[in-house]
């Protein structure tokens, strides 16, 4: 049986199921393509449950494509804090921009013109394509080739582009069956994200259990196949954290690598003993004495940063730096994930606490 066969036969019971048992979430609630937008954004790296705050709040905040357009890039990234991957946000207001200025605020009903908007891949440019728009256009993530995989008993490597073409082009050519588009989207990601989920998946209750090639074959549980990816790159930094006058030292990031452009503390491109911070601190024309503070580890999609920090406190504050009292740093300051340890650390010491 070939893999379109299935898939066209998967598209009634699915989007009957989906009717029946989707979620009540707000970017449901219409076809609006910006909304739609900013869930499926917010949604690459964020479980729904752990979004919704961050989506309520965005929205409430810059309701429409032209609030977005025109947002302080502060606030934009206050608005995401938490959410992390920063480069993302940032699109989206390069795409909003566009949106804006170049159609007049309304998303282009085409998912090859939503597909060079910034920040939009051919999955975003699927959903909203197909949510917003009904089209025939499928958006496929690994939800999606999870459900592809086992319904096909496919063992091809999932994380191989040409994985995710073929998949995509199987869909296209039977997308034109199904009544609503936005119901098969959501439908297939709806299974894939509550019953065929990673690992085990539930097939006592999946409406597409007759028709799964992986639950016949007894091998549901070992796809999709997904290699090893390579070993991630180990980069090691010394953090310091400089009080002085009841504010706080930050420096912004440069605009290449890793949180470009974004706010952290003084930091060495180095791990330091204690003796070699206190000369580094120095260098940075800073006299105080400082004393081993918390170590922490972030892990990025293909970096991981191991982390020693120090503490001081100074009378001079240093121009170099930009210096926020803790209530700047809590309400108008947006900090990366990465240096949320520090600062949750922080709060916790004299006389960082005594100054809130």
């Amino acid at each position: 049986m070939k893999h379109t066969d299935i898939l066209a036969a998967m598209i009634s019971p699915l989007c009957s199921w989906y009717e029946q048992n989707k979620r009540i979430l707000p970017w449901r609630k219409n076809r609006d393509p910006y909304r739609i937008w900013v869930s499926e954004i917010m949604l690459q790296q964020t479980r729904v449950e752990a979004a919704l705050p961050y989506y309520e709040r965005f929205l409430e905040a810059l309701p429409t494509v032209f609030d977005l357009a025109k947002a302080p890039e502060e606030q934009l990234l206050k608005l995401w804090e938490g959410l992390g991957y920063y480069s993302r946000v940032k699109n989206m207001q390069r795409a909003a921009r566009t949106v804006a200025e170049t159609y007049d605020g309304a998303f282009p009903q085409a998912a090859g013109l939503l597909e060079k908007l910034p920040g939009i891949g051919s999955y975003t440019a699927g959903a909203i394509a197909s949510i917003a728009f009904n089209l025939p256009e499928p958006a496929v993530d690994g939800n999606v080739l999870r459900v592809a995989a086992r319904l096909c008993d496919n063992d091809e490597d999932i994380l191989l582009p040409q994985t995710k073409k073929r998949v995509e082009e199987e869909l296209r050519q039977v997308y034109h069956l199904a009544q609503d588009a936005g119901d098969l989207t959501q439908g297939i990601m709806e299974l894939g994200a509550l019953v065929c989920i990673p690992g085990t998946p539930k097939c006592e209750v999946c409406p597409l259990a007759g028709l799964c090639l992986a639950k016949k074959n007894g091998t549901a549980d070992r796809l999709p196949v997904r290699k090893a990816r390579t070993e991630k790159k180990t980069e090691k930094r010394t953090i310091f954290l400089l009080l002085s006058g009841g504010r706080v030292a930050l420096c912004r990031r440069g605009k290449k690598g890793p949180l470009s452009g974004m706010w952290e503390f003084p930091a060495v491109e180095k791990l330091l003993r204690r003796k070699a911070a206190q000369t580094a601190l120095l260098d940075m024309g800073i006299s105080a004495e400082i004393r081993p503070f918390i170590k922490s580890r972030h892990v990025f999609t293909h970096l991981i940063w191991e982390m020693q920090s120090y503490i001081a406190e100074t009378e001079s504050q240093n121009p170099d730096f930009t210096w926020f009292t803790p209530a700047e740093l809590e309400e108008e300051v947006p900090l990366p994930s990465a240096m949320k340890p520090f600062y949750e650390a922080l709060q916790r010491e004299a006389p960082f606490k005594d100054w809130r």
